[in-house]
């Protein structure tokens, strides 16, 4: 590697402000409200469940044992969908943040398969779904068919 490429492959990386260091702090990880909102609506059904079971692989955001189900509610950007969202590049320290992305996306989909193993069935509900009802009709066929 050239002294340039090098020098220029290091400027990418950027060191956080205290402002940024604040905002990626106050982001959470659960009880978030796309989550809060379809624990909700299955409550609202009469539908029972746990919530971020320690003893299972990623700790799934909601678990019906019941049903051998479990409900991963997905934040667009940071589980890489494949909608406006979620599709679009960081603007900064953009190295950085697509590998980050990159590695959420396959710890995804090793904890599905390892819930699946378990034979667990995972559904994946997406926040850009949320705005629309057909999330929770597609959710209600696959638990009462």
């Amino acid at each position: 590697m050239t002294k340039k490429r090098a020098a220029k492959s290091k400027a990418k990386i950027v060191a956080p402000t205290p402002e940024r260091s604040a905002i990626m702090r106050a982001v959470k990880g659960k009880n978030t409200i796309p989550e809060k909102f379809v624990r909700s609506a299955l409550h609202k059904q009469g539908f029972r469940f746990r919530i971020h079971n320690e003893h299972m692989p990623g700790k799934p955001d909601i678990v019906l044992p019941k049903y051998k189900t479990v409900i991963r509610v997905m934040g667009c950007f940071w589980h890489g969908h494949k909608c406006p969202r979620g599709d679009r590049p960081p603007k900064t320290n953009t190295e950085y943040w697509t590998a980050k992305l990159q590695r959420n996306v396959e710890r995804d989909k090793k904890q599905k398969r390892a819930l699946e193993g378990e034979g667990w069935r995972v559904l994946d509900v997406w926040e850009c779904q949320l705005k629309t009802e057909a999330w929770f009709k597609k959710i209600m066929q696959k638990l009462r068919p």
